[in-house]
C-alpha cells in the first residue's frame, strides 16, 4: 500500500491501527484483558503479517465497554454477553424503525 493510501484510512474505525500493547495502554488495562475478551468472542482483532493482533478503534470502544462493565464488577464473560445483547437490540430497534417508516410511507416490503 502506498503512503499516500495508508492516509485515507486515518479516519476509517475499522483499520487495525492499534497493536495490542498500544490498545491495552489507551484503554488502561492489560494485553491480557484484549485476549480474554477475544476469546469470548467479543471482538476478533486482526492480525499483521507477523502474526500479532491489530485493533480498530471500533473495537476499541467495545473494549472500553467491557472494561467499563468489568470495573463494576461484572464478570468479563457476563460483560462480553450484554454487549453482544446490546449490540444485538440496537440491531432490532434500527430494523423496526426503518420497517415502521416503510410501512408509513406505503412500501412496507422496504428493508433499507
Amino acid at each position: 500500500m502506498a503512503a499516500d493510501d495508508s492516509f485515507g484510512r486515518l479516519d476509517d474505525d475499522d483499520y487495525p491501527a492499534y497493536t495490542m500493547g498500544r490498545a491495552a495502554a489507551m484503554l488502561g488495562t492489560t494485553q491480557g484483558f484484549l485476549r480474554a475478551i477475544g476469546e469470548a468472542r467479543l471482538i476478533t482483532p486482526l492480525r499483521s503479517e507477523g502474526g500479532h493482533r491489530r485493533y480498530s478503534r471500533y473495537q476499541l470502544r467495545i473494549a472500553a465497554r467491557a472494561r467499563e462493565l468489568v470495573d463494576q464488577g461484572t464478570p468479563i464473560e457476563s460483560a462480553c454477553r450484554i454487549i453482544i445483547l446490546e449490540d444485538q437490540l440496537e440491531e432490532a430497534q434500527r430494523l423496526n424503525a426503518e420497517y415502521r417508516r416503510a410501512a408509513e410511507s406505503g412500501n412496507p416490503t422496504a428493508t433499507g
